[in-house]
């Protein structure tokens, strides 16, 4: 069984920086594309960040310049650097992974981490 755990969410003034990680446990192969997706009350389910297992990077354009994400494949972990928050990066962040297993390829995701920017 493959899980993901994130941690690293709280609550932080605007300005401020947050670190986030998830790392995916259990039996598998591989991991393909890593992904944070964020959901803010009454709004639908964006996706945040992507890093493949090359290491290419894509943001949703009100992050860029502001969020990084970055893996560490030696420990089966993502993370979002997310520095100059605003209020309206207020939501559920949730990582997801495509993970290669002896099932074939498979979309996983934890179960999120709430971070919440006001003063």
């Amino acid at each position: 069984q493959v899980q993901l755990v994130e941690s690293g969410g709280g609550l932080v003034q605007p300005g401020e920086s947050l670190k986030l990680s998830c790392t995916v446990s259990g039996s598998f192969f591989s991991i393909n594309a890593m992904a944070w997706y964020r959901q803010a009350p009454g709004k639908e389910r964006e996706l945040v960040a992507v890093v493949t297992s090359g290491g290419s990077t894509n943001y949703v354009d009100s992050v860029k310049g502001r969020f990084t994400i970055s893996r560490d494949n030696a420990k089966n972990t993502v993370y979002l650097q997310m520095n100059s928050l605003k209020p309206e990066d207020t939501a559920v962040y949730q990582c997801s992974a495509r993970v290669i297993s002896r099932t074939g390829a498979s979309d996983y995701w934890g179960r999120g981490t709430q971070v919440t920017v006001s003063s």
